[in-house]
């Protein structure tokens, strides 16, 4: 017979259970208006990209232009992936990182001075996420997530002082080659490499941040050694990432490992473009080096992952379906196009790039909303599976 014991602790028991689910739906509640701060931050960021190409549209505040790389880079990315590791962490504090990276992004786009500062923070409170993961679990991949994340904080730092931006961008840019490469380190573990493997890597991306510190202190060879660093980083990923092996598969596993394996060769001509003495200066090169890594390499992994991040952030499915290649496909020719007229110094053919590129940009996030739409109508229309004996 159950005693009274026994059916307290089961009250008990569901009783916890009924708070934490309610918690839990909470914070995804909570969710949504951080990334919805995020995905603004990137139409905004589309749209000043398109200003800044030239093309004739109508300028709705006189700093959208200017504001491109920090909306890009702070608002959208920022936002995105302090959420990420927000979700991961499981702890409410980390949820002020994508909230300053999102909302801090905004208000410095309003004029606010506090904006950079309020992202700056965010990219602390990034680096003391992952530090709480690294003493967790002290793996190789972590601490070169949280590397990715320090280089964002010493970016925003000189973002912060003032510094244009050529000075700093390419610590945005170790931010952001050291993030993906370090989810994708966690995911290779599966293959056992030997430890001379993750030797080579961690000597690449050393090899790269040198270059990044040089140039920064004014060693005119700074973005060459940078150059070389990342091109080591791009052969690294294509010969010991798992998409070498998973792009045979079908469905969303070769989808994702197709956007991997792209953005992995934009990333090597971004690092041959600073290998060959390409300035870190405004111009055409500029264009084409900052697009190639940002773009071609940053987004390509943004496509793939989407719809492995939207279930996991916001719990939605997101089922795949063939026609995301559209986006990818628009995304990786239009960026040919603008590479190209960078190099021809084509102002025409850059212009129509750059048009493409917010297309395609578009094209996913309307192909996102579809996909999400269709996975939420499709788990309120299945009957649940019925049980045996019933």
């Amino acid at each position: 017979m159950e005693s009274h014991h026994d059916v307290g602790c089961g009250k008990t028991k569901i009783g916890g259970w009924l708070k934490r689910r309610a918690m839990n739906n909470i914070w995804i509640r909570i969710r949504f208006p951080l990334l919805g701060a995020g995905m603004f931050c990137l139409i905004a960021g589309v749209y000043a990209g398109l200003l800044r190409a030239g093309i004739g549209i109508p300028v709705p505040a006189q700093n959208l232009a200017a504001s491109h790389g920090a909306l890009m880079i702070g608002g959208f990315l920022g936002a995105v992936i302090g959420l990420e590791r927000a979700v991961a962490l499981g702890a409410p504090w980390g949820y002020a990182a994508p909230a300053l990276a999102g909302f801090g992004t905004l208000l410095f786009l309003a004029g606010a001075e506090i904006g950079a500062a309020a992202v700056t923070l965010s990219s602390l409170l990034l680096v003391a996420m992952y530090g709480v993961v690294l003493r967790r679990q002290p793996a190789f991949f972590n601490a070169v997530m949280t590397l990715g994340a320090a280089s964002w904080l010493v970016g925003n730092i000189y973002w912060l002082r003032g510094y244009p931006l050529p000075d700093f961008v390419m610590w945005w840019g170790l931010f952001i080659v050291l993030t993906i490469a370090g989810e994708r380190l966690e995911l290779s573990r599966f293959l056992q490499h030997p430890p001379r493997v993750n030797a080579l890597f961690a000597v690449f991306a050393a090899i790269a941040a040198a270059g990044i510190f040089a140039a920064a202190n004014g060693a005119a060879w700074g973005t060459r050694l940078t150059g070389a660093g990342v091109i080591l980083l791009s052969l690294w990923l294509l010969v010991y990432d798992v998409a070498r092996r998973t792009v045979k598969q079908e469905g969303l596993t070769r989808f994702v490992a197709v956007c991997l394996l792209l953005g992995y060769l934009w990333l090597a001509m971004a690092g041959a473009m600073l290998l060959g003495g390409t300035e870190l200066a405004p111009g055409y090169q500029y264009d084409a080096l900052l697009h190639s890594l940002f773009l071609g390499f940053a987004f390509s992994m943004i496509f793939g992952h989407a719809p492995i991040i939207f279930p996991a952030v916001l719990n939605l499915g997101v089922p795949f379906r063939p026609i995301f290649y559209l986006h990818v496909a628009v995304l990786h020719l239009s960026l040919l196009m603008r590479v190209g007229g960078d190099h021809a110094m084509s102002e025409t053919t850059r212009a129509a790039g750059a048009a493409l590129n917010g297309a395609a940009l578009l094209i996913f996030l309307i192909n996102t909303a579809l996909a999400v739409r269709a996975g939420f109508i499709s788990r309120r229309t299945v009957p649940p599976p019925r049980r045996e004996g019933a």
